[in-house]
């Protein structure tokens, strides 16, 4: 537990940056599930569109430091090649 004032409110702070970071990854994921599921309707348009907002919620992540920047790399070109596929 801490003790001193300086902390305490650093443990506040790391509650409350550790619930953010968080809900970040989450939204990040939930933006590729998205994607995901509009590839397997088949919806083009639908899965350019959230191929687009995962892939900035991606580099978000990673500038913010929440994930590996080659992490994001790595699941771009992932979800790219998907797309891909689609339009082939």
């Amino acid at each position: 537990m801490a003790n001193s004032p300086q902390a305490r409110k650093r443990a506040r702070q790391n509650t409350k940056t550790r619930l953010h970071n968080a809900s970040q990854r989450s939204g990040m994921r939930t933006h590729i599930k998205s994607f995901l599921k509009a590839l397997r309707q088949g919806n083009r348009e639908e899965a350019e569109s959230a191929y687009r907002a995962a892939v900035s919620r991606i580099d978000r992540a990673g500038r913010r430091g929440l994930q590996h920047h080659r992490k994001g790399a790595r699941l771009k070109s992932r979800l790219n090649a998907r797309l891909k596929q689609l339009a082939a």
